[in-house]
């Protein structure tokens, strides 16, 4: 057989003339459909999901703040639930999620069951890429294995590559197209075919020796994170003690002009990356006999934010002589960071699970997310109230969990009885009797 052409490939891309699919249409995967797109590419988006499908058609958007318009009449995208349309592709990137399980371990099923699924219809001269994060070893151990059963062998067959995501939902600053993209290869030919595809979306690549390296990358940015994030988590928690507003003393600290970057404390972590990413690698390392304290230790700390913000609640409620089993508990904010509407990992869905099963009467406000869909590790079936004067007096406790710009810390001070704020959203407010930070 004759071997497939790294050159001929490459070729097609620089042409415009290789069909792109993505496979995986959410928060990763619908960003890069738009950027291939634009950049005049054939797309074939794949998603499970009939109704991201059917409103892709009709070029309407299920995330807030990517604006799919450039869709509508668009002759070279279509979306589909149909994966045996993979053979005619050339460049399948794979952008499926790779959550926890119940204890904490990696859930790599979405990945390889994609991957079965791509080696049923796998032919010569085909790029893989995946973009979803996991630990190492995952592209060129786990998925070569899988593929290569397809009787064709990567480097020689079919081109194989890990290129890890960096999306940051809703930054105004940095997009898709302008954040550096790692790049790592099975082979340096499966490396210059990922990096010839990636660097027509994007204005800097940053090619790697391997896509064990490319992996272990993205889970040092987010581990980094992860580690100090704790660290002012517990930083706070000892400062509450202590009398000391933490929020005071990073923005003390951070005009040294060097030699620090601020982070800050929450109820605890959200989003696909930084609760999640560190555990794969911490799963990981117990194959080579190890164990990794320190972010471990740190993920711990992470965890357990949102117990402490009820215990700091209950302490908020008792000085009011009122205890948490029957009190009326507003919540504001459900997505995981201000100005978006996703609620992965949403330390406020476990504020929510803690409150309600301490026999609190849980209400929420969130003017992105509309209703709480059923989602892996919760099913809670609660809409969004109104925010008005009545909802925020008929509380006995209003708790701070997301800083939506569309809060306004005066309107909330008027007219909540006892306010928890756990982002510094009320640092404005002069009259802070009622006001308690966790």
């Amino acid at each position: 057989m004759k071997l497939a052409s790294s050159q001929g490939l490459i070729d097609k891309i620089n042409q415009r003339k290789a069909v792109v699919g993505v496979i995986g249409l959410g928060y990763v995967g619908l960003p890069l459909v738009l950027e291939f797109c634009k950049a005049g590419f054939s797309v074939i988006g794949f998603d499970i999901d009939i109704k991201k499908v059917e409103m892709l058609h009709q070029a309407k958007s299920y995330i807030k703040h990517l604006d799919v318009s450039a869709l509508q009449g668009a002759t070279k995208f279509r979306a589909t639930t149909d994966f045996s349309e993979l053979i005619d592709v050339d460049c399948i990137l794979i952008c499926v999620p790779t959550p926890l399980n119940r204890n904490r371990e990696p859930d790599l099923s979405y990945v390889f069951n994609t991957t079965l699924v791509i080696a049923k219809y796998l032919r010569q001269g085909q790029l893989i890429s995946l973009e979803s994060t996991t630990y190492p070893g995952t592209t060129d151990e786990d998925m070569l294995e899988i593929l290569d059963k397809s009787g064709l062998h990567a480097g020689e067959d079919y081109f194989l590559a890990y290129s890890p995501e960096r999306e940051d939902p809703n930054n105004h600053d940095f997009s898709t197209a302008t954040i550096p993209k790692i790049v790592g290869g099975f082979t340096p030919k499966c490396l210059s075919v990922a990096n010839a595809l990636y660097s027509s979306i994007v204005k800097e690549t940053v090619p790697v020796s391997s896509t064990k390296i490319a992996e272990a990358a993205k889970l040092l940015e987010n581990i980094y994170r992860s580690v100090n994030i704790a660290l002012v988590n517990e930083l706070k928690m000892l400062f509450d003690k202590m009398g000391i507003d933490i929020w005071e003393v990073i923005n003390a600290a951070k005009t040294k002009p060097f030699g620090f970057m601020p982070f800050y404390p929450g109820p605890g972590l959200g989003g696909h990356c930084i609760p999640i990413d560190p555990f794969y690698l911490t799963w990981k390392a117990r194959q080579y006999d190890m164990t990794t304290k320190f972010i471990e230790l740190a993920g711990e700390i992470n965890v357990s934010m949102p117990y402490y913000v009820v215990h700091r609640l209950m302490e908020a409620l008792n000085e009011k002589g009122k205890s948490l089993k029957g009190s009326k508990i507003l919540i504001l904010g459900l997505a995981y960071k201000k100005d978006i509407d996703d609620i992965r990992e949403s330390p406020s869905l476990k504020l929510m699970e803690i409150l309600m099963e301490k026999g609190a009467d849980v209400s929420y406000n969130d003017p992105y997310i509309p209703k709480i869909p059923k989602m892996r590790m919760y099913n809670i079936e609660k809409s969004s109230v109104e925010l008005t004067a009545d909802t925020l007096s008929n509380a006995d406790c209003v708790l701070i969990s997301t800083d939506h710009t569309v809060y306004s810390p005066e309107f909330i001070a008027k007219h909540a009885p006892l306010i928890v704020d756990t982002r510094n959203v009320m640092k404005g407010i002069n009259n802070r009797e009622n006001i308690m930070k966790a």
